[in-house]
């Protein structure tokens, strides 16, 4: 059967399946009915022993009377027969929600193999972490109120803080009814989004069951609607409370008893299950059984079960069997003064059982035989634990849950296993961090990494933090743990319902689908992966870091580069089809890398978390993780995507939510960083990671779109000095402007420039290299950025800049750079600098626009031989040397591929228009040339002169005040686009009714034109020419009403009928389209502005940095005058074979010490981040709520132990009172007798308290 035709137990509604899919439970699962009638004797004939009448029973069952006159006990399995069951299916109880619960009648032989199957695998209840079966406590007793209390606040929800099974008999009645309503009170409590519920099954027998007729029906029952009785002698009814029933049937009605054995084979079965998905996990589902009360049969059950090694807790004080046993265990038979030899080896110690029990069981006839149970029992007693309301309460109960469990299990823990691992495995999979805290990681235990490894897989896969924090935090090696293998095994557990499984298997079924599939067995090498950890490869079992590169890839663009090339063998500049063809066949060899340590493990597991949304499992990474401020951005980016692809509203909220949370902590952090030094903050930002694939802080912000980190004090600082060079940042616009036109005046004092540091002042720090302070400031340079200062220099490259006086080398022992003459480096200062390429720029691109209106509009002369112009042709000559910049800026600038270069110039829209300028002036050109195409091509031109103007808009997106009203623009654009499909709806349909009433027939496509489609949209600005649309006002204009003459051109009558109904038209389009709709799209602009100009600031801090690296690639010169530029980086690059200093703009390479300290410092800076960020959360209101409520429980914990205290103060005075008493009375009765003589009276208590007040 398919599970998927399975729902949940807690639907309502429609049925959930259908019975044809059911058909199959009556052919496996059966029921059993009484074939041999055997008298009750009590009942003079007329009942069999087995609680049904003589009248019920079969012909067959009455028939052998020889037999019956035999037989003296009802036997079921020898006196019952099974038949196909005949109730199953879905229970809907009245007056309860319409939750539906399973139901099953099965016969007391039936496999609990397939009653499991059947309630995992078909019902769809959730697998167990522990099952928990409640013994006793059955009847109408009345249960103790503290025994409900530990069912309610102890079992219940300890339960459901493991995700446990509770197995009772799930009838309303004694310890089930009370069971039935903490379930029912702590599902009512609990978020409807807890992963772990509690799922209450009742297992009773079916002739108990009242009103059992009622889910009786051959086929099935979708659902059976169950009536229970509200009298109390009828009380044996089902609990409405519970997920499922098992009805177990051994044909009997009206005893109790016949579902133990069943019940007894379910719990041994479910204890040697795996937990976890296919049973992936790394134990057996714990299985402890609950004894309440128990009426002297339970001795019974509790010896068989002891026997095969099944835990019991047993709740001391609750009466009968449990206080039996209670006793035994807080008073032992044999005192720890005593051995087993001075005890005797039999006799004595049956002598002592003898008497408890009959301390006990006073009314029990059959001592001797109750006697050698308890002895059995007492034998295995290692098997029980036992809870005492005085010493534990209901809160520590499962803490008692646990230790009952690794009680047990020690017996059966092998020599080489650390004795604590089953203990730990268990705190792991209830997620009880602090049990595992404070009982195996008090200092106690010395833990080896090899105890530790299953227990951290099981909590990195199944998200639980906090315990990957404390196994880290004891002694695990992340190093040594995290290996390629284990880390692709880690990426083949996520949810098949995510994102990033989607990704992973598409990618992987694009690779499988090109090996073929004969080399699917050997991707996978068995020998890489331990056995430990086969279970995670059963859901995709090729899976590789191949897929997981291309998801990263796809993720986060080219601002990286490829992810685990490295332990593929593959090299990151090769193509993305022969890396493919690459790794298709090296994973079809012995993969040797899954054996090897992960390069970078604390970012690889942080790339991991990511990608599943797990917030703190991600922080906490993210926390041990180094480049605090570069993982959390990349974070930023990976969120924003994965949130572009989810599909389900919460996940993407939720994903939207972390996404931002890892911006405000890069921002956080960057922000200590700035504080502490501008300099190394600065080397932050565009420092090259290796962790990352190369990229910079600024560029993984760029691409998160990180707006509130680029608004950023520090990131803006560091932009400006990069925009304005070695330049003062307050020089006045006209002064730049006035320089351009007039470049000797750059030598004047007009505008300020910064001083470099003498080499006396450098050399005089350079041999401070001793203090912690100098080396950190020669590490980290001279805090002064210049437009050489931001670029990756190989050393080579160092060396020829510092000959050319490119870079200022300011690293201990370093020699200062020659210094070229003032003429030559005040030069380059002031023409290197973005600011005076984009004035240039600027001036020059305005020079070109009146240039191309007065060819336009001046001097377009015709074609050849008579045209084009002198000052046309200067206007093509400008625009080839503007294609020949934007073919430089594309292809040779930077190092990316040719495919990265072409997505990444199509993902900008100025690119965009760039293109469609160039190739509309293209156009242009070629048809104005000719005489059949002359206008055209002048048309074409005009249109392209519109679009080189648009591009204005981009060049002023660094001007503070027009950037964020630029901004705006193109986000009302977006709202435009939404009013014109609401008016095109409504222009439609006005335009065609309007024609087609007023005409009845004009074939004329150019006034059909107009007339649907322009004139409505001309009255929406109040051009109505009511003329020719009101038929009651006369019309000067001739028309016809010949077809022929209409079809030659004519212009066509109007029709006077439907004239009302137009008018009509006219007023509700009107209506709609100039107050309903433009009032519609007033309002979206001013929503849109509101939202922009919350955030002018931020939004144009993030835009300006794209205008400032296209401007710092830019060379000195602008078009036209741009080609001796380009002569001269022709000439340097390829001539004289200098490489380009340009290519890695706002990027640098630190190794070495430099590296690591930065890396240090930055992590200093993060943990003082983090510390400040504790303290204010400290310092919130809920913070200090909580830390209220502890001490309120603790001082309520207090009083509960002072309470009892006071208990037993009262208990010892009355003690002391009788004993007072007692000695009262032998002195009376000495002194009214002669056997003593005494010389005085005896003391008083007034006597004896006034001694004691004067001594």
């Amino acid at each position: 059967m398919d599970e998927s035709e399975v729902d949940g137990g807690e639907k309502g509604g429609g049925v959930s399946k259908h019975e044809k899919d059911q058909s199959w439970i009556p052919k496996i699962i059966k029921k059993r009915l009484c074939t041999t009638f055997v008298e009750d004797a009590s009942s003079d004939g007329q009942w069999c022993q087995c609680g049904v009448p003589k009248k019920d029973h079969q012909s067959i069952a009455l028939g052998d009377y020889f037999s019956t006159a035999m037989v003296s006990n009802w036997v079921s399995a020898q006196h019952s027969s099974e038949a196909p069951t005949d109730a199953f299916g879905e229970v809907e109880f009245d007056g309860a929600s319409k939750r539906h619960s399973y139901y099953l009648r099965l016969s007391s032989d039936t496999p609990a193999s397939i009653a499991y199957t059947l309630i995992t695998a078909h019902w769809g209840l959730s697998l167990p972490n522990l099952v928990v079966s409640v013994v006793g406590g059955e009847g109408k007793s009345k249960v103790q109120t503290w025994v409900r209390e530990v069912l309610r606040q102890g079992l219940v929800k300890a339960s459901q803080s493991t995700g446990a099974w509770i197995l009772t008999e799930g009838l309303r009645e004694g310890v089930g009814r009370c069971v039935g309503e903490a379930v029912r009170d702590h599902a009512t409590a609990a978020s409807s989004i807890s992963q772990n519920k509690v799922v209450a099954i009742g297992i009773a027998s079916w002739g108990l069951v009242n009103n059992r007729e009622q889910l009786i029906h051959p086929e099935g029952s979708f659902p059976a609607k169950y009536h229970a009785d509200n009298k109390f002698s009828e009380s044996c009814c089902l609990d409405k409370n519970y997920q499922a029933f098992l009805l177990v049937d051994d044909g009997s009605v009206n005893r109790r008893g016949g579902e133990d054995g069943f019940r007894a084979r379910l719990e041994d079965y479910i204890s040697k299950q795996r937990t976890g998905i296919w049973g992936s996990g790394t134990i057996n589902i714990p299985v402890l059984c609950l004894l309440v009360a128990g009426e002297v049969n339970y001795m019974e059950r509790l010896n068989e079960s002891l026997k095969t090694g099944m835990p019991w807790l047993v709740l001391v004080g609750s009466g009968g069997v449990a206080n039996l046993i209670g006793d035994l265990l807080e008073n032992p038979l044999i005192s720890a003064g005593e051995s087993k030899s001075d005890a005797g080896s039999g006799g004595e110690l049956k002598e002592r059982l003898a008497e408890r029990v009959r301390k006990h069981f006073p009314g029990e006839a059959d001592t001797d035989k109750l006697t050698e149970k308890t002895l059995s029992i007492y034998q295995n007693r290692d098997l029980i634990s036992i809870y005492n309301r005085e010493q534990e309460g209901p809160d520590d109960f499962d803490t008692v849950l646990l230790r009952a469990l690794v009680k047990a299990s020690k017996r059966c823990t092998s020599a080489d296993s650390s004795p604590y691992t089953d203990e730990l495995k268990l705190a792991v999979t209830w997620n009880r961090v602090d049990i595992a805290r404070s009982e195996l990681f008090n200092g106690d235990i010395q833990w080896k990494c090899a105890d530790l490894e299953d227990s951290m897989t099981d909590a990195l896969v199944n998200d639980k933090p906090e315990f990957v924090r404390l196994f880290i935090e004891n002694g695990l090696n992340i190093l040594d743990y995290l290996t390629n293998g284990r880390l692709e095994s880690l990426y083949r557990s996520v949810s098949d319902s995510s994102v990033v499984y989607t990704l992973l298997q598409r990618h992987l079924a694009l690779r499988t689908s090109a090996a073929g599939p004969g080399s699917l067995n050997s991707l996978s090498d068995p020998q890489s992966v331990s056995p430990k950890e086969t279970y995670m490869i059963r859901p995709a079992k090729e899976l590789s870091l191949y897929e997981v590169s291309c998801v990263l890839e796809s993720l986060l663009g080219d601002v990286c580069q490829h992810f685990y090339y490295s332990p593929l063998s593959l090299d990151i500049m090769t193509s993305k089809r022969r890396a493919f063809k690459k790794v298709c066949k090296f994973l079809q060899g012995p993969c040797v890398y899954r054996q090897k340590r992960c390069f970078y493990p604390w970012a690889s597991l942080f790339i991991w978390a990511v990608l599943q949304n797990r917030k703190e499992m991600a922080i906490y990474f993210w926390e041990m993780a180094g480049e605090s401020v570069l993982s959390a951005l990349s974070g930023c980016k990976l969120l924003r995507e994965l949130s572009k692809l989810e599909m389900e509203t919460e996940t993407k909220n939720s994903t939207k939510e972390l996404a931002q949370m890892f911006e405000n902590l890069a921002y956080g952090v960057f922000s200590k960083c700035y504080e502490s030094s501008e300099s190394r903050s600065f080397t932050l930002l565009i420092r090259k990671s290796p962790v990352w694939g190369a990229a910079t802080c600024l560029q993984m912000a760029m691409a998160a779109d990180a707006r509130v980190f680029f608004s950023h004090d520090g990131v803006q600082s560091l932009l400006s000095q990069i925009w304005w060079g070695d330049m003062d940042r307050s020089t006045e616009v006209w002064k730049l402007i006035l320089t351009f036109f007039i470049p000797p005046l750059c030598y004047t004092d007009l505008i300020s420039f910064r001083e470099l540091e003498e080499p006396e002042e450098a050399n005089t720090e350079a041999g401070e290299g001793g203090t912690r302070a100098g080396d950190h400031h020669h590490l980290y340079g001279e805090t002064v950025f210049s437009f050489s200062d931001i670029k990756h220099l190989s050393p080579d490259e160092a060396e020829e800049a510092e000959a050319d006086g490119h870079i200022r080398t300011t690293t201990k022992g370093s020699p200062h750079p020659k210094k070229h003459p003032f003429v030559f480096s005040r030069w380059r200062q002031f023409w290197y600098a973005p600011v005076t390429a984009f004035q240039g720029n600027v001036l020059m691109y305005f020079l070109f626009l009146f240039l191309y209106a007065y060819v336009l509009l001046v001097d377009f002369k015709p074609p050849p031989p008579r045209g084009p112009a002198i000052a046309e042709y200067l206007l093509y000559f400008w625009v080839f040397t503007i294609i020949c910049e934007e073919i430089r800026e594309t292809f040779f600038v930077g190092s990316m591929t040719l495919r990265q270069r072409l997505r990444l110039y199509s993902q900008d829209v100025w690119n965009n228009c760039d293109l469609v300028a160039v190739t509309l002036f293209i156009v242009g050109v070629i048809c104005r040339m000719f005489q059949r195409t002359y206008e055209l091509g002048r048309s074409a031109l005009c249109l392209d002169y519109m679009v080189f103007t648009i591009r204005l808009i981009h060049i002023f997106a660094i001007h503070k005040q027009l950037g964020p009203k630029i901004i705006i623009v193109g986000k009302m654009m977006k709202d435009i686009f939404f009013f014109l499909f609401f008016l095109a709806v409504w222009l439609m349909a006005y335009g065609v009714a309007n024609q087609a009433l007023l005409y009845s027939y004009d074939p004329s496509p150019d006034r059909i034109f107009r007339r649907v489609f322009y004139r409505p949209y001309l009255h929406i600005f109040g051009q109505i020419p009511v003329e020719e649309i009101d038929t009651g006002k006369t019309w000067d204009m001739e028309c016809t009403n010949n077809r022929t003459l209409i079809e030659q051109g004519d212009e066509p009558c109007r029709d006077t009928y439907p004239n009302w109904l137009v008018v009509i038209l006219l007023v509700v389009y009107l209506l709609v389209t100039n107050i309903l709709l433009i009032n519609l799209l007033i309002a979206m602009f001013s929503s849109t502005f509101s939202k922009v100009q919350e955030r002018s600031d931020t939004y144009w801090k993030f835009q300006r940095y794209n205008l400032i690296v296209e401007y710092h690639s830019k060379p000195s010169l602008a078009p036209p005058f741009i080609f001796l530029s380009h002569l001269h980086i022709l000439v340097k690059r390829n001539i004289r074979k200098v490489p380009s200093v340009k290519i890695h703009h706002f990027a640098q390479v630190l190794e070495g010490k430099a590296a690591n300290r930065l890396m240090t410092w930055e992590g200093i800076q993060k943990e003082n981040f983090l510390s400040d960020e504790s303290k204010k959360q400290r310092a919130s209101d809920s913070e200090r709520l909580k830390r209220m409520s502890v001490k309120v429980d603790g001082m309520i914990k207090q009083m509960a132990e002072m309470r009892d205290v006071d208990h037993r103060l009262r208990a010892l005075e009355s003690q002391m009172e009788f004993c007072s008493s007692a000695m009262q009375w032998v002195m009376e009765s000495l002194t009214q007798s002669n056997v003593v003589k005494s010389a005085r009276p005896p003391p008083t208590l007034n006597e004896t308290q006034s001694s004691f007040a004067s001594s």
